[in-house]
């Protein structure tokens, strides 16, 4: 009866951050979210002397310079192969996760790490560009995998009253991978000639790292009782997990939700978008990423050098002030793993996207001014940082934290495919955009991000309700009123009382994307 009890009265016993819990945590973060951050900024630093082997590869090959043009051409090859990846990579997560768990699937994206890491420390002694066009297609597809499959296995692991802070470290590693690419790829260390190719092939020392230590934590105790149907495997990582024997009521919650959609079987994602009781779910979830990434967060890195040597810093101090706000960066995310529990994911994403609406407003403003008030070029610099911390503080972090929460087992790994697609494609647009934007637009760019900023703050305002601290049953119970449709709570029963299957589907196909 212990395990009923604390199934009626949550607060009984709160989760704890056992060794085996922040241990698994910190290794799958580093072994993958840290190299999606890495891979980012990696080609950022040492671009003019990659660019310098392109041209040297091309002039030994066809006894002429490379033009302009095709070099333009290969080097925005080698920049945009990485959201492009990072797009297939995202329409792998349900099958693999589904196949292979949330733990089998980051060991097996290992392979789309340590492979393109060693052609790309070996593309220098093969004289070959192409390698690296090839390889930062492979390095995406590892970052698309990770950057979904990372937030819904530690969500799963984790207890509800520490969900929100452990399903931000995945994005603390990211921050924590671009500051160390910045610092990296100072000229001084591995931002030059020589220092280049081995800085592109660190990112497989982390992918090492997992492979060695992961292994040795538990799967996802809810895939392994509700997919797998492994009482027993789950029980005993559950008891890993917890730190403690009497761990019947999370089994009992767990068993609870899988009655109450045993019925949908495991939802595709073209039956995940036709069912009436996660419309709202889904629409918040795509609302939620493309607010994110149409953001302006990219541009603004984009943007970063041409502001801050405007405001007169030199070019040579300029990666050092870049480095700097990475630094911002990742201190502003430490600080929302320990605000997120009592702040709640949805006041961190109001009040995120509202500093970011601001500060792209007024950053408008000084980008127009800066040549004719002597001051407007620090302002322009102050807007810079505090997009970054509104930034870090929500809009970065919160989505992943968010999709994990609204979507209940059968349809979590549909869900992480469609947010990772419209977040890949989102960031393949703004990358693509960006560019044309800022040439014919120039400074009132800014305006359409500060725009679709408050867009995204209002319908969250409207929409999205707080879930911090509740099971993932209860927030189904939030969204039920929203989508018109009942939804009982189960309090025992081996009946399932769970939403009719629509658009006329039978049940469906657990491999079937």
């Amino acid at each position: 009866m212990a395990g009923a009890n604390i199934l009626e009265n949550p607060d009984l016993r709160k989760g704890k951050l056992t060794p085996v819990l922040a241990l698994a945590t910190l290794i799958s973060a580093f072994g993958s979210s840290f190299q999606y951050g890495y891979n980012i900024a990696v080609v950022n630093s040492p671009a003019p002397f990659m660019q310098q082997f392109y041209n040297r590869t091309y002039s030994e090959r066809f006894g002429a310079p490379i033009d302009d043009s095709f070099l333009t051409l290969l080097w925005s090859l080698t920049v945009s192969m990485f959201p492009l990846g990072g797009f297939l990579g995202s329409l792998m997560v349900a099958p693999l996760v589904n196949k292979l768990g949330r733990r089998g699937t980051l060991l097996f994206n290992n392979i789309f790490s340590v492979v393109p890491a060693v052609l790309m420390g070996a593309s220098e002694a093969a004289e070959s560009y192409e390698i690296i066009i090839a390889a930062r297609v492979f390095v995406g597809i590892c970052a698309g995998l990770s950057s979904n499959v990372v937030p819904m296995y530690l969500g799963e692991l984790s207890p509800r009253n520490l969900r929100g802070a452990i399903g931000i470290v995945p994005q603390l590693f990211i921050t924590i991978g671009i500051l160390t690419a910045q610092i990296l790829g100072i000229r001084s260390i591995l931002g030059n000639t020589r220092g280049w190719p081995l800085m592109l092939a660190l990112t497989g020392v982390p992918a090492l790292l997992e492979l060695l230590c992961l292994p040795f934590f538990p799967e996802s105790p809810r895939y392994s009782l509700i997919q797998r149907e492994d009482e027993e495997e789950a029980r005993r990582a559950l008891r890993r997990l917890r730190g403690w024997e009497d761990v019947d009521g999370e089994l009992a919650e767990m068993r609870l939700e899988d009655r109450s959609e045993r019925s949908e079987g495991r939802l595709s994602t073209r039956r995940l978008c036709c069912v009436p009781s996660l419309r709202w779910q889904l629409l918040s979830v795509v609302a939620v990423n493309v607010g994110q990434q149409l953001s302006g967060i990219n541009a603004i890195y984009y943007y970063a050098d041409s502001i801050y040597s405007s405001a007169g810093v030199k070019g040579s101090q300029i990666q050092y002030v870049t480095a700097g706000t990475g630094a911002v960066n990742v201190f502003m995310t430490v600080a929302a793993v320990f605000v997120v529990e009592a702040a709640g994911r949805r006041l961190l994403l109001l009040v995120g996207f509202g500093i970011c609406c601001g500060a792209c407003a007024v950053l408008t403003a000084a980008l127009i001014l800066q040549e004719t008030v002597q001051w407007m070029p620090y302002l322009s610099i102050a807007c810079v940082v505090i997009y970054v911390i509104g930034h870090a503080i929500g809009p970065s972090p919160i989505p992943y934290v968010v999709t994990t929460e609204i979507f209940r087992q059968s349809s979590r790994p549909a869900a992480f495919m469609v947010a990772g697609s419209v977040h890949w494609l989102s960031n393949f647009t703004v990358g693509l955009l960006f560019p044309f934007l800022e040439k014919g637009l120039g400074a009132y760019s800014f305006i359409i991000f500060s725009l679709i900023c408050l867009a995204t703050l209002v319908y969250i305002f409207i929409v999205v309700p707080e879930t911090k601290n509740k099971t993932f049953q209860e927030v189904s119970q939030l969204f039920a009123e929203r989508n018109k449709t009942d939804m009982e709570m189960e309090t025992a029963g081996p009946e399932a009382s769970s939403p009719r299957p629509v658009c006329g589907a039978q049940e469906s196909n657990p491999d079937e994307l």
